[in-house]
């Protein structure tokens, strides 16, 4: 019976083997974290979805205050005439923008952006704040929802209204910027490695992939298993362009009046995304523990025996003290249980029964591989922190394994163009630095130049793609 409806409950789900991306869209309703609204691109974070969004802003929200960093709101609505006082920054979004256009019955003076970004107000804000060097830095955040009218949309990867945090800072000089940026972006990929065991290749953006508006864009990019890439959180220095824009000066301490210098930096629940792409099975999710909304579920065996489930209780009392806790005492059948926990991702599944209680020990199954430790429920609560820390470690080995077995070399364009036709993942190559070659190169096989990684190599002296001089070694690869 058990095994019978492990079956149905796995068979819910198309093999990734078969269709990844029904396999994805599989998992992401069956483990019930989002359902979609009634607006077309939009979707409902249901309960299990949002915790794993609240335990990713509970863990970074920490680490941006452990810098100086502060948080605060800014407005949904953004006037056209802000928006239009950085050229290149409304360009670059103006495809993307939803407008309101009437308040009530009556139309609007001015139309309102609804805030795909929120530099424009950060800056105006900074305007009128920042006075003098003493002012300076300005370390904010804000933890909001953003609109992007997209045309292809799929959850936590791409809709019209995402989450994320948004960091906006503002500098006395161009080297407080800098290292801001490149702070921040080593905070996004540290906590990539050691809250969701995804491992990241750091770098800048070429020109041509930077965001509208900055001088310099830094990315992490992370590889899915179907080998397509995930830029993962993006790190931006405006240097004072946008204070130009805006009058965003201070009066330094020779008396002098100057320009501020910014950033901007951001990581979304397109993050959730990336944790079901990595590590996810054709069991559901996997999930990290330190965004496991249940940390462990503890399954009753024969629940109706005498005493197994006043020890189940007792277990989840002492569990609880240190990590997120189930116990499952419902009327279905363990094997049922163990199925849906599994599709929910919870890391370690705990088992006891009648045997297990006369002789004081439970079972830990480790929901990446399956595997059965037998423990002593007087040592259960330190073994379990044991357990959780070696799937983690576990997680990010495999991980590294399956992007590393899919990164190539290309050193002429025939060969970069058939690994990229044939073998899904990430291709490094050297390009000259023009505008030209990326094009052509995306419009020859779909790939875009994810970075160039800050471990740089070289693989030749000529471009990959016209054969000129070489600057830089590329990621290359297509993404989501």
């Amino acid at each position: 019976m058990a095994e019978k409806n492990k079956g149905k409950m796995v068979e819910a789900i198309t093999p990734m083997s078969e269709d990844f991306t029904q396999w994805y869209t599989d998992v992401v309703l069956r483990a019930e974290l989002i359902d979609y609204a009634s607006v077309r691109g939009c979707m409902i974070l249901r309960p299990y979805g949002y915790a794993i969004w609240e335990n990713i802003m509970h863990l970074l929200d920490k680490r941006f205050k452990d810098l100086g960093h502060e948080n605060v709101a800014m407005p949904m609505f953004i006037p056209e005439s802000l928006l239009q006082k950085e050229k290149d920054h409304v360009e670059g979004f103006a495809p993307e923008v939803a407008w309101v256009t009437h308040g009530g019955e009556e139309k609007l003076t001015e139309r309102l952006c609804v805030r795909p970004t929120s530099e424009t107000l950060f800056c105006d804000h900074y305007s009128h704040v920042i006075q003098s060097y003493r002012d300076l830095p300005k370390l904010y955040n804000q933890w909001v929802s953003v609109c992007r009218w997209e045309k292809t949309t799929r959850p936590f990867l791409r809709s019209l209204e995402f989450y994320w945090q948004e960091g906006h800072t503002a500098h006395a000089d161009a080297q407080g910027a800098e290292e801001e940026t490149i702070r921040m972006l080593d905070v996004y990929a540290d906590f990539y490695k050691e809250a969701l065991a995804i491992p990241v290749i750091k770098g800048r953006k070429t020109d041509k992939e930077k965001f509208a508006g900055a001088e310099a864009t830094y990315t992490i990019e992370s590889m899915m298993h179907d080998g397509k890439a995930l830029q993962s959180a993006t790190s931006h220095n405006f240097g004072d362009g946008f204070a130009k824009a805006f009058d965003i000066q201070y009066t330094d301490k020779d008396n002098t009046l100057k320009y501020v210098h910014q950033t901007s930096w951001g990581l979304s629940t397109r993050t959730i995304g990336a944790i079901i792409m990595v590590h996810g099975d054709d069991n559901g999710l996997v999930l990290p523990p330190a965004v496991a909304p249940i940390q462990i579920v503890i399954v009753p065996i024969a629940a109706h025996k005498e005493g197994v489930l006043e020890r189940a209780r007792a277990l989840k009392d002492e569990l609880s003290k240190k990590y997120r806790v189930k116990l499952d005492d419902s009327d279905k059948m363990p094997g049922w249980k163990f199925a849906e926990y599994e599709m929910k991702g919870v890391p370690l599944r705990i088992e006891v029964g009648p045997r297990d209680l006369e002789q004081n020990q439970c079972v830990a199954v480790r929901r990446d591989n399956g595997e059965k430790t037998i423990v002593s429920l007087d040592e259960i609560g330190e073994k379990a922190g044991e357990l959780l820390n070696t799937l983690h470690d576990a997680l990010y080995e495999k991980a590294l394994a399956m992007r590393e077995s899919r990164i190539y070399d290309a050193v002429d364009y025939d060969t970069f163009k058939e690994i990229i036709a044939e073998k899904p993942g990430f291709v490094r190559a050297m390009w000259c630095g023009d505008k030209e070659c990326e094009l052509k190169i995306k419009e020859d096989t779909q790939a875009t130049s994810r970075c160039m990684p800050f471990e740089q190599e070289e693989l030749s002296d000529v471009c990959v793609c016209c054969g000129k001089p070489a600057k830089k070694m590329v990621v290359w690869g297509k993404a989501y």
